[in-house]
């Protein structure tokens, strides 16, 4: 690293003899040998769909799937580091994936290549010097051919990457919004060559065709969601354990988020997404992420939450507690009305329906009870047609999407793919219908005001209807009562 690199509060030695004295003296790394992972071949069986079924816009082009710079934080300190998406479903890499690395398909000869830094050699100061990347500071990389070994693909170190030459530039697709830097500067010069709006909308066709590649799930996948559900229901059963300690403090709704949080990073890699703990009336925001409320006896407090596997598949569980650890009369009736949503849905999940077939289910459901209290200007009928929906006031949001890597899975996909696709076996999904009365909504009475409900499930579409992944967490209020009763007096 040159003086001129250097940090202001940097202060490594530069001496030559210190230079000399760290480059020397170190053991060769030591261990097993690596062996080939199990997603390994999952991940061969997709590329060689992806390349199967390439529209005519993308064949005999070279496909760029960056992994993705690590993102500035502040100065010189990053976000925690994770790739995209689109990388680790074609390459089976996932927590452990280095920054920047490049996975290269050429679709004429099926060649396909991952790029990565190796480890920096001892006679360099990179190790010891550079706080970014060096192992002094970041721990660890694995070697180019060891990486290559675990996923069972041709690997090179990224200096050996040449870039795009102006001759291959306009045979070349990149997929968008992975790598910034890569995609202006190629932007550039395929302006330059007057090829830039072709080009580009190929690379947008990329990113739908490898968004709509993940609706089906493979058995590796499947099985990492389940794990990952498993880890969130014991991340909930210690939410459950905690709450009444979260009453007595203040900013209760961030022990909620911290306990959570601890499980996910001891059983998988982190929170799949920013956890939603919101107690009373902040349940009535939707994506309350904040967490800064005290929770008091008496409301509910919704608990959004998912543990991410290292593999980066994710849960997404949504339970609502009442506080008290008994629902009130009027909190246990939407608590149904939403539970009833919820299984309508449920109900209809079967080989073959349309995906959105399950919101309109659940909205009949919603519009029926939201009618009944007389919240509606006519009637569940009349509300259900496209030129009014009034019951969608109290919920906003769609019944469910798709799950898998991302917690919004394949949003890349064309809207008329993602919402009238019939389902198909290996689809995973969410179905949580909610019920949102906000705390300043005069068209509803005092007793509903601040109230908010959320019941989601994970569910994975059978060749004979549905299986709920996560029906080991109790969901129904009976059921949630007696979970709560049972961790308070058991202390289990």
């Amino acid at each position: 690293m040159s003086e001129s690199t250097r940090p202001p509060r940097s202060r490594t030695p530069q001496s030559k003899a210190f230079q000399d004295y760290m480059t020397t003296g170190w053991a060769r790394p030591e261990g097993a040998a690596p062996t080939t992972r199990p997603v390994a071949e999952y991940a061969a069986a997709r590329r060689a769909r992806l390349l199967d079924g390439l529209p005519e816009s993308l064949r005999g082009k070279t496909l760029l799937i960056p992994a993705g710079p690590a993102v500035r934080r502040a100065n010189d300190t990053d976000y925690p580091y994770r790739p995209h998406s689109a990388f680790v479903y074609l390459t089976g890499w996932g927590s452990e994936t280095t920054p920047g690395s490049l996975l290269v398909m050429d679709t004429e000869t099926t060649d396909t290549t991952v790029y990565l830094r190796g480890p920096a050699p001892r006679d360099s100061d990179e190790f010891y010097a550079n706080p970014a990347i060096g192992e002094f500071w970041t721990g660890p990389r694995a070697s180019v051919a060891d990486v290559g070994q675990e996923l069972g693909l041709e690997t090179k170190d990224l200096s050996q990457w040449s870039g795009i030459s102006d001759q291959d530039l306009p045979h070349t697709v990149i997929l968008p919004d992975a790598d910034d830097v890569l995609s202006w500067d190629t932007g550039h010069r395929r302006m330059a060559l007057g090829t830039a709006e072709d080009l580009q909308e190929a690379d947008r066709e990329l990113a739908r065709v490898l968004s709509e590649a993940r609706f089906v799930k493979d058995e590796y996948e499947i099985a990492e969601l389940r794990e990952a559900i498993a880890s969130t229901h014991r991340g909930f059963d210690d939410i459950v354990r905690a709450l009444p300690g979260a009453t007595e403090v203040a900013r209760g709704e961030r022990v909620i988020e911290g306990v959570f949080a601890a499980r996910a990073r001891l059983e998988g890699n982190d929170v799949g997404y920013g956890t939603i703990a919101a107690a009373g009336s902040h349940a009535c925001t939707l994506h309350w992420v904040s967490n800064h409320g005290n929770i008091h006896s008496g409301e509910l407090l919704l608990v959004d939450a998912g543990v991410e596997r290292e593999s980066l598949y994710t849960a997404d569980i949504t339970r609502t507690f009442p506080v008290s650890g008994v629902f009130s009369d009027t909190q246990r009736e939407v608590y149904d009305a939403v539970l009833e949503a919820a299984d309508a849905a449920l109900a209809a999940v079967q080989p073959g329906v349309s995906f959105r077939t399950l919101h309109d289910e659940a909205m009949r459901v919603i519009a029926r009870h939201t009618a009944s209290w007389g919240l509606l200007p006519g009637t569940a009928e009349e509300s259900l047609s496209a030129e009014a929906g009034w019951h969608r006031r109290f919920m906003i949001h769609g019944t469910g999407h798709h799950l898998g890597l991302d917690v919004h899975d394949c949003q890349q996909a064309r809207r008329e793919v993602y919402q009238d696709q019939e389902l198909q076996p290996g689809m995973v999904f969410t179905i949580e219908p909610g019920l949102y009365f906000q705390p300043d909504d005069l068209s509803v009475p005092d007793h509903l005001r601040g109230i908010g409900i959320r019941i989601e499930d994970n569910i994975l579409v059978t060749k004979t209807g549905a299986e709920v992944l996560s029906a080991a967490i109790p969901r129904t209020a009976d059921d949630v009562e007696a979970w709560m009763s049972a961790a308070h007096h058991t202390g289990d």
